[in-house]
């Protein structure tokens, strides 16, 4: 009889061992890093996340926080921008059933010295990048001037760039042990009051995410395209109507740490610069820490390909959490 209720118990271990290492590995997955484009024409407006294709347990809720901080520097014939950017975003994650997903977030941005040109340039000198005409200029500026378009703006530190809201819903297509497919839609509100950048505009996405996880192996892609409604840029020419964006991440997973290397790719938002008008590209390259209900990250974006429609270099901390 002890033999039996022996054997009993070890089966019945055997079958919940598996599933809840399987609840476990959702729990801890936080798919790709949380880091909202860093190029000047994208960040100030409606840009789809590179997000996983997995779905989270049902009814497990995610809360996150990150704050970002950037220098950005683009030269052309008709536009001078050198300015920071600094963003705080907030929100929360709610996986409502197997295949539904509800993401929220608010997103405040504004220009303030972050010091950053210095790092800026030395970063560039040690590696061999050429500083594309920053040391002609003077350090910590926040500037924007075009004579071609009656640009004017001088030190605008403290004005709000971006105050957005933004609401995603994502469905779950297809899940197993190593691959996840979800496509999601999202709509976009912002409303900046006052200073030079003031504008409400109104714009949605949609986009498909796969996924592949293997052991300490993950990798993350998502293809999205964004359509944006009545809205000028600071030039008093539109922005372009519809424009597409593509991400790949790869993270290595050891224990209570991760890992992270990303490509975002951007198309160009406008038509009347030629700087803004190419795709721009970024590259990151994140730390993740692993904690029991949490992970704290870190991440560096460096753009590349075309050196002046995208943030000469960037910093994002976020914390997130499972409950």
């Amino acid at each position: 009889m002890l033999m039996k209720k022996n054997l009993l118990l070890a089966l019945l271990g055997a079958i919940s061992l598996p599933a809840a290492q399987a609840q476990m590995a959702n729990f801890d997955d936080y798919g790709p890093l949380r880091v909202y484009a860093q190029s000047p024409m994208q960040s100030i407006n409606h840009t789809p996340l590179l997000r996983s294709g997995f779905s989270l347990p049902q009814g497990q809720r995610e809360w996150y926080i990150t704050a970002n901080i950037a220098s950005m520097w683009s030269e052309s014939d008709v536009l001078l921008a050198d300015y920071y950017q600094n963003t705080v975003t907030g929100g929360i994650k709610w996986q409502m059933s197997d295949a539904l997903m509800l993401d929220v977030n608010y997103r405040w941005g504004f220009s303030a010295d972050n010091h950053l040109d210095s790092l800026t340039m030395w970063f560039h000198d040690a590696f061999g990048f050429d500083q594309n005409g920053r040391q002609n200029q003077a350090k910590h500026q926040n500037q924007i001037h075009s004579k071609e378009y009656g640009i004017e703006i001088n030190d605008f530190s403290g004005e709000t760039l971006e105050n957005a809201l933004t609401a995603y819903l994502g469905y779950q297509l297809i899940q197993s042990e190593h691959h996840g497919l979800s496509a999601g839609a999202s709509l976009y509100f912002k409303a900046v009051e006052s200073g030079p950048f003031a504008e409400d505009s109104f714009a949605q996405s949609i986009q498909i995410n796969y996924s592949y996880k293997n052991g300490r192996h993950h990798v993350n892609s998502s293809f999205g395209v964004s359509f944006i409604e009545d809205t000028e840029s600071i030039s008093t020419n539109q922005y372009d109507s519809r424009f597409t964006t593509f991400g790949i991440g790869y993270e290595y997973r050891r224990g209570r740490h991760g890992w992270l290397a990303e490509i975002h790719r951007y198309d160009g938002l406008v038509s009347w610069d030629e700087n803004f008008s190419d795709a721009s590209h970024e590259a990151l390259l994140g730390y993740r820490y692993y904690l029991n209900t949490g992970a704290i990250e870190f991440t560096l974006v460096e753009n590349f390909e075309n050196m002046d429609n995208s943030a000469d270099i960037a910093y994002t901390l976020g914390y997130r959490h499972k409950f």
